[in-house]
């Protein structure tokens, strides 16, 4: 059984419920065996059969009862499953979307869209036939070996030492059967990637002529995959076959006992009846949960899978102190007013906790570890992420190492940025932009230094505040399968149709709806009108408008564009970032040159920080990577 499955919320009430109709079951399959081994003794003795109607009755009743706690026992863990199922799908798509693109880069598009789809499928599958199967082989069998032993004691004895033989096998054979599972799984997520892979680069390879030569590889990985399938099935097979010689060989020991005792005069018929028809009842729980076993390990798996991405370890964005800036305006400004609004905000949070009652990962404002919760400490911290005019963002010894002990992906990044601008960050690859982007758009929390927003200090962005004020345009935007308008309120779904509109013309997407039979209400992505890489990016784009949010993170927007399509989004976009705190990680700098502030990374630390000009005049790495790109615009 999977040691998570009892931390599931609603599994005590449902184990306790398929445990009373599972201790019902058993009862009526004892009430079953006892009215048939009566009925077949009198027959035999010659009685007649009009006079068996009441026991034949019972028997009657009694396998109707069994087969209706059995249907009631499918239906409570049917709808426990499609519950937990479903509440672990929304967790984990919200678990990725905090995670960000890097937890889709590093598990691999393929395996996170066959978890989320298939994975739940299948782990409700498993929910759904593990609890009633796991209080069965619990509840049933010794309930009949506490009866048989009241009834003949060899018999119970034979019962008792086959059972541990038959689990002991069952165990090997389950231990086998993970291993196999387990390099299928890995052969699955590997044909799963590959494939989504080979469609996103499919017109790439058509376009240099080795769309046929791909097909070559993606068959060699097809057919490890039905290798270790195989391999699994034969295992499957393999165990359910020995389950049921053993069965049956155990069934069979009783049997010739109760056989050799019935010809001696040592037992009754109607004793000797009962204790056959229960001997394969006895072990029909254990066949039952070794039958399912290979049925529900991929949902198993599935559901580990599932969960270690929703618990993964993050580490939330905390409030640390008051920016050392506030105090002394505070004291600037003849002070004592300004530092009583400051002790004010400290009680505030200090109280709500209290009366809260509840912890939270937040420390208080001023530095002292307070645990906070409720709508009115919520509040407080938004206006510790909350953006406008007058904000102000700075990272101080910024440091990210993704591995204990592995090289730093950023080193001691210090620099301050204004409440509204662009802002260019430019590289080579391995250098860094797209580890500080994720810093500054809350995906990544630093391994150390800390972050000035607002006037205090903050261990991170990692919080949903701040996530709220941020708007993220990847390198290959995501297309759902739904209409251009859905698609651009992805960030704000309540949006009136006059808004979409103005944001699909905005961002220069207005020629391609007038063009579609359906205008904004055609489908797009799968199933739907594909798009070209600059249309994608220009849903992107009128998604970032629609919502309104006042800071922008654009991590190669273009690298994968051709230069024309580029230069074309660029008309667009430039005149859509005045009035936003714009951060464009980029290697193609023809952007620069628009840029109001340039970082220059190398090896996880800023080379030089400053204008385009003044990079310039300066000869420096920026200077450098232009005349390596031969870019033109000196």
């Amino acid at each position: 059984m999977d040691r998570n499955l009892l931390g599931y919320k609603g599994v005590r009430p449902v184990f306790l419920a398929v445990g009373f109709l599972t201790l019902v079951q058993s009862l009526s399959i004892l009430l079953m065996a006892g009215s048939l081994a009566e009925v077949v003794s009198a027959l035999f003795a010659g009685n007649p059969l009009k006079e068996q109607w009441g026991t034949a009755l019972l028997f009657l009743l009694a396998f109707l009862a069994r087969h209706a706690c059995g249907l009631l026992m499918s239906s409570v863990s049917y709808r426990f499953a499609e519950k937990t199922g479903s509440a672990m799908r929304r967790k984990m798509m919200d678990r990725l979307f905090r995670l960000g693109p890097r937890m889709a880069g590093d598990q691999g598009t393929g395996t996170l869209v066959t978890l989320v789809l298939e994975g739940v499928t299948k782990f409700r599958t498993y929910l759904e036939l593990i609890i009633p199967r796991m209080v069965g082989m619990a509840v049933t069998p010794a309930l009949l070996l506490v009866f048989v032993y009241t009834q003949d004691r060899i018999s119970g004895i034979i019962l008792t030492v086959t059972m541990p033989i038959l689990i002991v096998f069952m165990i090997l054979i389950g231990m086998t059967a993970r291993g196999q599972m387990d390099r299928q799984l890995e052969s699955y997520r590997t044909l799963s990637n590959h494939f989504v892979d080979s469609l996103r680069g499919l017109e790439t390879l058509k376009f240099l002529g080795r769309s046929k030569d791909h097909s070559e590889a993606i068959a060699e990985v097809s057919d490890r995959y039905r290798s270790a399938t195989m391999r699994t099935l034969r295992v499957a097979f393999l165990s359910s076959f020995a389950l049921d010689f053993f069965t049956m060989l155990s069934v069979a020991s009783v049997a010739v006992s109760l056989g050799v005792r019935l010809v001696n005069g040592e037992m009754t018929l109607v004793t000797g009846l009962m204790i056959l028809i229960l001997a394969p009842e006895y072990f029909l729980p254990v066949r039952l949960v070794g039958a399912d076993f290979h049925a529900t390990l991929d949902g198993k798996e599935a559901g580990e899978a599932m969960k270690s991405i929703i618990d993964r370890e993050t580490v939330k964005a905390v409030v640390l102190k008051r920016g050392e800036s506030s105090r002394m305006n505070a004291q600037e400004a003849g002070g004592e007013g300004r530092q009583e609004e400051r002790s004010e905000d400290e009680g505030k949070v200090r109280a709500l906790s209290a009366v809260a009652g509840k912890p939270d990962t937040h420390p208080s404002v001023g530095g002292e570890k307070t645990e906070t919760s409720g709508k009115g400490v919520l509040a407080v911290l938004e206006s510790v992420f909350a953006w406008a005019g007058t904000s102000n963002l700075s990272l101080e010894g910024i440091g990210v190492r993704h591995e204990e002990g592995g090289p730093s992906s950023l080193e001691e990044i210090t620099v301050q940025f204004p409440s509204n601008g662009k802002i260019g960050i430019i590289g080579e690859s391995g250098a860094g932009k797209s580890t500080l982007i994720d810093v500054l758009a809350g995906f990544l929390h630093p391994s150390r230094g800390h972050i000035k927003i607002n006037d205090y200090d903050v261990s991170a962005l990692t919080d949903d505040a701040w996530r709220r004020q941020t708007s993220y345009i990847p390198q290959r935007p995501y297309i759902f399968s739904g209409t251009l308008a859905d698609n651009v309120r992805f960030y704000h779904p309540e949006a009136s149709p006059e808004a979409v509109a103005g944001a699909v013309a905005a961002a220069g997407l207005s020629p391609l709806a007038a063009s579609l039979p359906d205008g904004l209400d055609e489908m797009i992505g799968g199933g739907g009108r594909a798009l070209s890489g600059g249309q994608e990016q220009r849903v992107a784009l009128a998604r970032a408008l629609l919502s309104r949010r006042p800071i922008m993170l654009l991590d190669e927007p273009t690298a994968h564009l051709d230069i024309e399509t580029e230069y074309e989004l660029k008309e667009t976009m430039l005149p859509l970032f005045e009035d936003k705190l714009v951060f464009l990680a980029t290697h193609r700098l023809h952007w620069m040159a628009d840029m109001d502030l340039i970082l220059v990374m190398k090896q996880g630390r800023v080379a030089e920080m400053g204008t385009h000009q003044e990079l310039l005049e300066r000869k420096g790495t920026y200077y450098e990577l232009i005349e390596a790109q031969l870019e033109g615009i000196l």
